[in-house]
Formats: C-alpha cells, structure tokens, sequence
C-alpha cells in the first residue's frame, strides 16, 4: 500500500508541475523505503487550494521516507526468512542411537531441491563432533548433497586437550566392532532422509575421521560409494585386502605431516594396489598435519603440535573430493 502511494505522489508531481509550475528537481526511491523525497520549487502559490494540495503532496512523500509500519516490517521480515530458506542451507541437530549409546550428529541440505541426491557422511577429526565437521557439511550441502556429520564418540562428546582427544579416538578404534556400529547407524540415518537416495552414499573424514572412513571401506562395505580422507591415519586397524574395497577412495595426505610416515604410506598403497583398489592418493608438498583446519595454527602452537593450516591444499584436495564425487554419481 505504501508503494501505491509513493507512486501516485509522483505522478501528482508530474502533473502539477504543468498546472501549477511546482518544479519536480529530484525524486529518489530507496528499497528499503527510507530514502524517497522530493525537492521541489514552487514558481505560482496563488490559492489557499494550491497551498493545501502542496502541504497533501508534502505530506504523502514525506510518508514515503518515514518507517514502515509494524505489520509491513513483520511482513517483509518474514518474505525474507521464506526466501533464504528455500534458496539456503538448513541445518538441523540429529540424533540416532547404536546399543545403549546415543550419538548426536548435524544433518545439512540444500531446502531449495526436492528431488533426492547423494548423501555424504563427514566424520569428525580426534577433537569430537564440532563446529568443523558441522561446517564441511554445509559445504556439501551447498555442493547439492545430503550431508551428515556423524558422531563417532557417542552423545555428542568433545575434547578440549590432546589426551582426552587421543583417548576418545582410542576406545573407538581399538574396539573396531564399536566404530563400524556406530558408522553403520549414521549410515542407517543418512539413507532413511527423504532427501537422500540411498543407493548414492559417500563420506568423508578429517584426521581421525579420515582413517575412520578408509577402514570402512576396506571392509568392503557395499553402501559405500566412495570415500574421501583428509591428513588420516594410514596405520589402520582394517587394511585393504583383495576382493574387498568395491568403494573408490581418495586419500589427501601432507607430505610435511609426521604422523603419516613413509612407511605408512608405502605398506597402505601396496595393500591397495594388491586388492586391485580404485584409489588415488595425493601428497601435497608442504602440508604438515590438519592442513584443511584454519584452527590448526592456533591448536599447534598451544599444544606444541606440528599442525598447520595450508590454504593451497585444502583448496586442492576438495576440489579432489568434488571431481571424484562428479565422476561417481554424475552431479
């Protein structure tokens, strides 16, 4: 209603200035309605009627520049809310449980798509279920996918310090029938989203998440597409073994990380070329431990740790990520 007669003022304005000699020199109109007003010289008062009409024409335009009322900002606030949520990303707390335990994962979707689409799984670095893993399944999300990011701990756990972070990751990993129940529940969840077509599952994972998802697809896993791990552990408690991995796998390694050492990678490429493997790994010169994380830096420095954030290889290895998921399920 408000635009309405922001209009009509300016066409009285165009009308009056050849009745009445009222000179129009500048009329603006901002978006946001808080900029429309008119400059005007008066050339011929030469009534009380034309005295009125310009007060009325003032008036109305000077209503135009005022805020708009209550209800129209409710209004506008709420179109705007609709729009992002059809055209953003939505995230939203899941939860879903193995045994006795409760996990508390992060599912995120593009709400703007109806029609169903891979489903990825990010597995979390030793540090727990955070705001990062969180933050890549986003990015999935705005890459099109179903993205969960999973809870390997159980009710949401997180550690603060190195011990505690290297003991979670511990009695998961050593417990190996745990971590595949727990991994196999989120697998579960991811697949159940009506979003998601079950039969086009990835995941991918960031240190400890990143041996996570390659000793679940040397298990041969059948749901699993393909896998993407990122500064993981190559020392994992499943290796490959022929007739095994039917999953395509691509492991983003830092040549200057001295947690994966020669060795490792030496014995981890030989078990896969033996199992006839479809796999690729890069080493990216330079890159020491949790070069995806902007947080490494800070993370190093407190703990004595050789971590380091590298802008060039974490920008290269999810294009890696996106390339191999394009090939695999064609988006």
């Amino acid at each position: 209603m408000l635009d309405l007669f922001c209009r009509i003022a300016t066409m009285w304005c165009g009308i009056w200035n050849k009745l009445q000699h009222l000179e129009c020199s500048r009329v603006r109109f901002s978006p946001c309605r808080q900029n429309f007003y008119l400059l005007y010289k008066p050339t011929n008062m030469r009534s009380s009627t034309t005295w009125s009409l310009t007060l009325f024409l003032t008036l109305l335009l000077w209503s135009c520049g005022s805020e708009p009322t209550t209800q129209e900002t409710e209004d506008d606030t709420t179109t705007t809310e609709e729009a992002a949520a059809e055209a953003g990303v939505v995230g939203e707390e899941v939860t879903y449980k193995t045994d006795m335990t409760t996990m508390i994962g992060y599912l995120s979707y593009d709400s703007s798509k109806e029609e169903k689409r891979p489903g990825v799984l990010v597995v979390h670095e030793w540090w727990g279920h955070n705001d990062y893993a969180r933050k890549r399944a986003d990015m999935l999300a705005e890459l099109g996918y179903v993205a969960l990011a999973v809870d390997m701990y159980g009710e949401g756990k997180q550690a603060d310090h190195p011990d505690d972070a290297g003991k979670f990751a511990m009695s998961v990993m050593s417990n190996f029938p745990t971590a595949e129940a727990r991994f196999r529940a989120a697998v579960e969840t991811l697949k159940a989203d009506p979003r998601v077509d079950p039969n086009s599952i990835a995941a991918i994972g960031y240190c400890f998440g990143g041996g996570v998802v390659l000793s679940m697809a040397n298990t041969g896993m059948e749901d699993l597409d393909a896998v993407a791990s990122f500064h993981g552990s190559l020392a994992l408690p499943v290796m490959p073994e022929e007739g095994k991995v039917n999953t395509r796998v691509l492991v983003c390694n830092g040549a200057a990380d001295p947690f994966v050492t020669p060795e490792n990678i030496a014995d981890y490429t030989a078990a896969m070329d033996k199992a006839q493997a479809d796999y690729k790994l890069i080493n990216y010169e330079g890159a020491k431990h949790s070069f995806t994380s902007k947080e490494a830096d800070a993370n190093g420095e407190k703990f004595g740790l050789p971590l380091a954030y590298n802008e060039e290889a974490d920008k290269k290895s999810w294009e890696e990520m996106k390339a191999m998921f394009a090939d695999v399920f064609g988006q």
